[in-house]
């Protein structure tokens, strides 16, 4: 897969999160009072100010705005040039041979290699609010010229692009509908002379290409080996609904590209133990509700003393019986369904300024982090204005002076991140600690937040 960050056209910001709810009519940081005045209640939260009471909380202060950096991690809007994978979306499969390359592999070996794992993975991502529906063409279509002639590589020169793309798109046009599907994949002969299995990548478009009616903004060019990189496919298409690279390419081509988030996200690597989106990517996809994330004010009270579910437990999602609090003991792959999870709070947010926050959730093996080697309140920065690939979002390692997971992590200083039980850490810089206190019978963990800024 290609790991550089490609540009693509900023539209105005449209689409409030929160329309319906009017929560962000003012879009100005509003002061600790007044927040209080319009927070709803969420009965998981209590402050700690004296007697333990509860006292309403309300999302929309902490969801930072939307800025012109590219797949921004602002989420007070949704930028409407992407789709939004809020329903179900079609995805066709072209398949592309060359004249210089009789296909080794078939079309249903390459469908297998990604279906259906990508979706899979994204229906329990979210909490199967989201499903991509597959449509793999059986035939291979054949490209008018040799392989070698687009010159295919991971930075590939914009003409040599442009011209493999627009032979893609009138071959495949007399035989496919491209109105039908909201995703569009394009796959190449693997085997092919000229296929650069690293030049994986989603394609954006300034001008959009025009085929039966029909806008395409950007395309997936698939280039994978067969059998591919794992989750490939998948970290592709969460750029296609705006999600940003958060692994760190190093200037010489050489260290460590995982230094941001380690394996705590898809997009920093989809060779990740736990691949997971984050909370907050899973809030700017539309699948968490406003009251399943919990907006701690900066200041004015003690604490905060929060009861958060584990961020990939779902509806019927097995819990490893050791994180459901029953016996057994960590990492145990008997597993029970976890009675209660996945409707409650799964995201704690501190702003931490116009364009930042810190970010707490509970992560360990279940569902797509079932890899997992470690457990715990996992935390993490969000920077609204930092680019692709430039780091928007860094995970805080709780742990600096050791490592984890060894050589099934891929960076061990970060595999043991998160804020483990009966443990407390202190956000170096942020006036900001956190203590976890103890688990529920479902598995949900009690932590306190204690803001002094």
């Amino acid at each position: 897969m290609s790991r550089e960050p490609l540009p693509e056209v900023h539209v105005p910001r449209q689409f409030p999160l929160f329309r319906g709810t009017g929560l962000l009519r003012d879009r100005r940081m509003r002061s600790t009072a007044a927040v209080f005045t319009t927070m709803s209640a969420l009965a998981a939260t209590s402050m700690i100010a004296g007697p333990s009471v509860a006292e309403p909380f309300d999302a929309a202060p902490c969801a930072l705005e939307r800025t012109s950096a590219h797949h921004s991690e602002g989420l007070d809007t949704w930028n409407a040039s992407y789709p939004r994978p809020s329903r179900a979306m079609d995805a066709v499969m072209v398949y592309l041979s060359f004249p210089d390359a009789v296909p080794r592999t078939t079309t249903a070996r390459l469908t297998a290699d990604h279906f259906p794992a990508t979706s899979r993975f994204f229906e329990r991502a979210s909490y199967g609010r989201f499903t991509l529906r597959p449509h793999p063409q059986r035939n291979w279509i054949r490209m008018p010229r040799p392989s070698t002639a687009y010159a295919i590589r991971r930075d590939w020169r914009p003409a040599d692009r442009a011209a493999y793309l627009r032979d893609a798109l009138a071959a495949a046009d007399r035989t496919v509908d491209f109105s039908r599907y909201d995703v569009v994949y394009f796959v190449a002969d693997p085997d092919a002379p000229g296929v650069d299995s690293d030049a994986t990548k989603v394609v954006n478009l300034d001008s959009p290409l025009r085929a039966d009616g029909t806008d395409i903004r950007r395309v997936v060019t698939v280039f994978e080996k067969s059998p591919p990189d794992r989750l490939v496919l998948a970290h592709e298409t969460g750029h296609v609904f705006d999600l940003p690279d958060l692994y760190h390419r190093p200037t010489d081509g050489k260290g460590d590209w995982d230094t941001y988030v380690g394996d705590w996200d898809l997009m920093g690597s989809q060779f990740a133990m736990a691949p997971d989106l984050f909370g907050w990517h899973k809030w700017k996809l539309g699948w968490l509700d406003p009251r399943q994330v919990v907006c701690v004010p900066p200041s004015g009270v003690k604490a905060a003393r929060l009861t958060l579910e584990p961020l990939s437990a779902g509806p019927g999602t097995p819990v490893p019986a050791g994180l459901a609090g029953a016996p057994g003991a960590f990492g145990e792959r008997s597993a029970v369904p976890g009675f209660g999870l996945g409707s409650g709070a799964k995201l704690a947010v501190v702003r931490t300024g116009r364009e930042s926050a810190l970010v707490f959730e509970v992560r360990g093996p279940v569902g797509n982090d079932v890899q997992t080697c470690s457990q715990g309140l996992l935390v993490y920065r969000v920077r609204s204005r930092t680019e692709s690939g430039g780091g928007p979002v860094e995970v805080i390692d709780a742990h600096p002076r050791s490592q984890a997971c060894g050589e099934e992590s891929v960076y061990p200083p970060l595999a043991d991140a998160p804020v483990g039980l009966g443990e407390s850490f202190t956000v170096p810089g942020e006036g900001v600690r956190v203590e976890v206190e103890g688990r529920t019978a479902s598995g949900a963990w009690t932590v306190k937040i204690t803001t002094s800024r």
